[in-house]
């Protein structure tokens, strides 16, 4: 118990230091550093996606990393999850791991990484959104409006309004990758009303563990038993976006908010889609159609917008 009231106080510390504005050249190599990793985890899962179906791909993310954050607690001596916790905890797995994870998946098997990298993006207009309407304190003003309203215009500009008459996978795909960034909005404000005072990492761990033990059933039932018969870029794909962009993602992206604070961590959503469509046209030849690349300058200047005004109130 006592252990639990340490890393109590540690993440009470953190929140006090989240309105740090500045950022040092150490905040600056971790942020882009997380930036790199988190852009590449859309082509590691692209790549999995050639051999096995997007269930047992995220059954492997999800089991791989609760396993290598249970390890890395163990060795810490981090508290784990406490009782009264997993219930929240496990409807947080779903929400915030198991759907969302599998939603992108799906969709990124009919379109790119690029485009699904740029979608994602749109997480923070649902945020802020999800925040407005179900939390006390968060009121969307004047100007977090216009942010707003900006990023969807940059997201309506991306899937182009005539896809969603001509309504194909392609569409279904491009709305599936929406959907899983409602999760994550949805699941922020279930954090923040349900899980406060938990330690980020002991969160992450309940986490990533309630998110396994759902799609188990899930992969049995629709895919299958997983095979561990894959090619080695199916196994790279899967290792990388377990190991990388998952557990030490998760470690990574807690250091960088207690140096750097919440609103210049929103800058990582800037920095990922420029780098993962690169890597998607590198690696994979993809190629995104001009309004594209005019919906995410829409979408990042609504990004942009909403952080100078966080930066302000702080």
């Amino acid at each position: 118990m006592r252990s639990f009231r340490v890393a109590r106080a540690r993440v009470l510390r953190h929140r006090r230091r989240m309105t740090q504005t500045s950022l040092s050249l150490r905040a600056w190599a971790e942020l882009i550093l997380l930036a790199v990793i988190w852009s590449a985890s859309f082509l590691a899962v692209r790549t999995a996606l050639d051999e096995i179906g997007p269930f047992t791909a995220v059954l492997w993310r999800t089991g791989l990393a609760a396993v290598l954050l249970a390890l890395w607690c163990a060795l810490r001596g981090v508290p784990w999850p406490p009782r009264r916790s997993l219930a929240p905890l496990a409807v947080m797995g779903v929400m915030n791991t198991a759907l969302p994870f599998s939603l992108l998946a799906w969709g990124q098997q009919f379109i790119s990484t690029g485009l699904t990298s740029i979608l994602n993006a749109s997480t923070a207009i649902f945020g802020v959104l999800a925040a407005a309407l179900l939390l006390a304190d968060e009121r969307l003003t004047a100007p977090r409006a216009a942010g707003v309203a900006l990023g969807f215009a940059g997201v309506v500009t991306v899937i182009g309004p005539e896809a969603l008459l001509a309504f194909d996978l392609t569409s279904a795909a491009q709305l599936a990758v929406l959907g899983a960034t409602l999760c994550y909005a949805l699941s922020g404000v279930w954090a923040r009303k349900r899980l406060s005072g938990l330690p980020p990492v002991t969160a992450a761990l309940g986490m990533l563990t309630a998110a396994t033990l759902v799609m188990v059933p899930v992969t049995l039932m629709v895919e299958g038993v997983p095979s561990v018969a894959l090619q080695p870029a199916t196994w790279a794909g899967i290792l990388y976006a377990a190991c990388a962009s998952t557990a030490l993602a998760y470690l990574l992206y807690y250091r960088v908010l207690a140096m750097a604070g919440s609103g210049n961590l929103l800058l990582v959503t800037l920095l990922i889609p420029p780098m993962a469509i690169a890597l998607g046209a590198w690696v994979r030849d993809e190629a995104l159609p001009p309004q594209a690349f005019a919906g995410l300058a829409l979408l990042a200047t609504g990004l942009m917008l909403l952080n100078r005004r966080k930066r302000a109130k702080i």
